[in-house]
């Protein structure tokens, strides 16, 4: 019988899928789909990894707190890793996270405080600072994804073996977003272990850091730091967790551009995705249309577009300009 002992051993194996009706002609597009892991994203890899490395540690006793400062899946992926050992969670976000995902993190019975996202990472009211203040006020376990290399770490221990043996070690192109940077080098240091010359190129948000710092070395100047519709990629500060010794480039793409593709997977690929997933297909057909046809581009989407509605809707997106006057 193949019965698993709870939902999380459920986790992984995610398909790969090809975006031929987007892509129809030359290298190969192809998209790694994490909403289906039982919490329906990617960050479902890494909730049992920080666990394990707070047990390890001895920092995390029977029954304790957990408080993770997220944008909303990664405290999802806390939250069932959460449930199944007994462990308390609190999940600080921004204020821009959508309400679905809020609900969602209650519905798992997890406290959510959100603050507000126009401030400095360091001011007291943003969400990495208010959650050092849980921890402190009771003695939680603060994974904090962002510095925890337990997060890159799942990666490359997974979601990069799962890769290379579903391309059957043919894949030349490794395209994903960047975040807190985990999945992009867990899985490019798997990848170019196995194989030097495959090229990894990190998906970037306008008003992020992550392309000049990947070609000065250092942070952008401060005015050219700001807000963007994306969720889920983009930083405006450095993690600890970004592996760069993997990452060869970075592409920056533009909230419209996103939403645009989001738009175009759901309607010519059938496949309902976050507008970081949108970032990424961009990504990696900005990267496809320069290769032989040989080639082989992997991306991920990392979750799923009903984590979305309150955005990916006629209104919300009309609001903000980021609909041309066909899209209906």
């Amino acid at each position: 019988m193949q019965i698993f002992d709870n939902i999380m051993d459920t986790m992984g194996d995610t398909p790969l899928v090809k975006l031929r009706r987007l892509q129809p002609d030359g290298a190969l597009v192809a998209a790694k789909l994490e909403f289906f892991n039982p919490g329906a994203s990617v960050k479902d890899r890494i909730g049992p990894a920080l666990i394990d490395a707070g047990e390890r540690e001895g920092r995390l006793k029977p029954g304790g707190w957990i408080v993770e400062p997220t944008s909303g899946n990664t405290g999802v992926g806390l939250a069932m890793a959460a449930a199944l050992r007994g462990y308390r969670l609190v999940c600080t976000a921004p204020d821009k996270i959508p309400t679905e995902k809020i609900a969602l993190l209650e519905a798992f019975g997890v406290e959510v405080i959100t603050c507000p996202t126009s401030v400095e990472a360091d001011d007291p009211t943003s969400y990495y600072k208010v959650a050092e203040r849980i921890r402190d006020e009771r003695d939680a376990y603060l994974p904090y994804q962002y510095y925890n290399q337990a997060n890159p770490q799942a990666h490359y221990d997974s979601t990069g073996p799962e890769i290379w043996r579903q391309t059957e070690g043919k894949i030349t192109h490794w395209v994903a977003g960047i975040g807190t940077g985990g999945t992009i080098s867990g899985v490019a240091r798997y990848l170019k272990e196995q194989n030097p010359d495959v090229r990894v190129v990190g998906i970037d948000a306008r008003g992020s850091i992550y392309e000049f710092f990947r070609e000065h070395g250092h942070l952008p100047p401060a005015d050219t730091i700001h807000q963007y519709l994306i969720d889920g990629i983009g930083e405006d500060f450095m993690p600890e967790t970004v592996w760069w010794d993997y990452i060869d480039d970075v592409v920056t793409i533009e909230d419209k551009q996103a939403y645009r593709v989001t738009l175009d997977l759901a309607r010519k690929e059938a496949i309902f995705c976050g507008s970081s997933s949108g970032a990424a297909a961009a990504g990696a057909f900005e990267v496809a249309k320069d290769l032989p046809d040989d080639a082989i581009v992997v991306t991920l989407f990392p979750d799923s577009g009903e984590r979305y509605l309150s955005k990916l809707n006629q209104n919300w997106m009309s609001e903000r300009g980021l609909l041309d006057s066909d899209d209906s």
